[in-house]
């Protein structure tokens, strides 16, 4: 194993993001000693894992200089490279886009500078957020800090990265199929989906029919994840959708659980993944919760007509990407995978309103499920996190294509339906890597997901890469 992490006796200790902010708060350390910890341990991990993709470190030592509001206010973190922050290029993690500032802050990133943290930079993604690997065609990949020869998951893989390794207590994700799941689970951290709508939209997705995508964060702790999201609701209009409010711990409510252990491809989990699935069962029905296994709520056809859409994602920026990227898209330098993804819609352009058609009866299918069960749960992923190379978007298209078919199997109905979904660590591989498993509940139930997970953390606690 080749483990990388940045954990040590300075100010940043072992603490997650609400501790420093509690330190920093006090006074017993300053957001400038927080920041200047921080920066030392990205300069111990970076050349191993390859996790930032923009460093802006001097324009957050000057923040320092000034205040911070919200609840993280002073805590160092990172922004996603898919999302505009002003005076930063938002490069999507390809070659095709230009170097050019962000001129203005898109309206997450308004959202989660407002709860106080100090960015230092913006992390990797894979090129457009289009694969489950930060791995790229042009340059080195983003690596796992629990075994550098393996994948951090993707797309928010370098948020995930630089959490786990403990360079940053919190960072930014967004999810449009999985990408704060997959990432969370591949490097043992807890990543929460919102439903559509909690948080501000992404900028590409309020252009699809169908928006997927979903603004969040990766943490250590679940308290951390509920303070975000209770911070991002004390600032935030969310419509009709009900209130999360302040979730400090499990709930008293015992829950009636679907338990869904069938990928959608009809393939089999394999043996560390089936094992934790297993056993998570087997606990909440210690902790009084009734779990019953119950067969996938959507058919195969899921899988193509999702195929389909994420398709059309990569066509669109294909052939659209000057207004739909920005100033500087060369449409020339997209990497294999995205030529080849966009490809694939053109053959297949004509199903597109067929495929949105039963994309629409999926979700009221999933939503029916919700009406019978509080949660359900599924591992994240198939199997546990591949190694480098297994994804890259330079080897044969089909072949890779087809791997991540078999490895996303659980994740993208809750980007389809808008629902909420989280991914917590439990249990590893014989080799020390994370496993996880996956809880999805009904549009607006945050809260019944938090308590749930908070009650899980404090049975089986967290794995910490320092201890392993």
């Amino acid at each position: 194993m080749k483990h990388v992490h940045a954990f040590g006796d300075d100010v940043l200790g072992n603490l997650d993001a609400l501790g420093v902010a509690e330190r920093i708060a006090t006074g017993e350390v300053s957001a400038a000693e927080a920041l200047d910890a921080a920066l030392a341990r990205l300069d111990r991990v970076e050349p191993q894992l390859s996790a930032l993709a923009v460093d802006d470190r001097e324009r957050a030592r000057a923040r320092t200089e000034g205040e911070f509001h919200g609840v993280f206010a002073g805590v160092p973190s990172a922004i996603k490279n898919n999302t505009a922050f002003a005076g930063l290029p938002t490069r999507n993690g390809s070659a095709a886009t230009g170097d050019v500032p962000a001129a203005s802050d898109e309206p997450f990133s308004r959202e989660f500078v407002g709860a106080g943290f100090n960015v230092i930079g913006a992390t990797t993604t894979p090129a457009f957020g289009l694969t489950a690997t930060t791995e790229f065609a042009d340059r080195g990949p983003t690596r796992n800090p629990w075994d550098t020869d393996f994948s951090s998951g993707g797309s928010s893989g370098g948020a995930a990265a630089l959490v786990a390794s403990g360079v940053l207590p919190i960072a930014h994700g967004n999810d449009g199929g999985g990408s704060i799941r997959i990432p969370a689970a591949a490097c043992g951290l807890f990543g929460l989906k919102p439903s559509r709508g909690r948080t501000a939209p992404a900028a590409m997705g309020e252009k699809l029919p169908i928006d997927l995508i979903s603004n969040g964060v990766l943490t250590r702790s679940v308290r951390d994840s509920a303070a975000f999201l209770a911070d991002v609701e004390s600032r935030r209009d969310s419509g009709s959708l009900p209130p999360v409010g302040s979730v400090e711990g499990p709930g008293s409510r015992r829950l009636r659980v679907a338990l869904v252990n069938t990928p959608i491809t009809g393939r089999l989990l394999d043996a560390p993944t089936d094992t934790a699935l297993n056993d998570a069962a087997e606990l909440l029905e210690s902790m009084g919760h009734r779990v019953e296994t119950i067969p996938l709520p959507v058919d195969r056809s899921f899988v193509d007509d999702f195929s389909d859409y994420w398709a059309m994602m990569a066509f669109g920026i294909d052939r659209f990407g000057g207004k739909t990227v920005g100033a500087g898209f060369d449409r020339s330098q997209l990497d294999p995978f995205t030529q080849a993804l966009s490809a694939r819609f053109f053959r297949h352009f004509y199903r597109l309103p067929f495929a949105l058609r039963r994309l629409n009866k999926a979700t009221a299918a999933f939503r029916d499920l919700c009406e019978r069960f509080d949660v359900v749960l599924s591992p994240t992923l198939a199997h546990t996190t591949p190694k480098i190379g297994y994804l890259s978007p330079t080897d044969d298209f089909d072949e890779v294509f087809d791997k991540l078919i078999g490895y996303v199997s659980f994740t993208p109905a809750n980007n389809v339906s808008g629902t909420p979904a989280v991914t917590l660590p439990f249990g590893s591989t014989p080799d020390g890597l994370p496993v996880a498993i996956h809880f999805s509940a009904d549009v607006g139930a945050e809260r019944t997901l938090l308590e749930l997970s908070y009650e899980v953390e404090a049975a089986r606690p967290f794995a910490r890469i320092q201890d392993a």
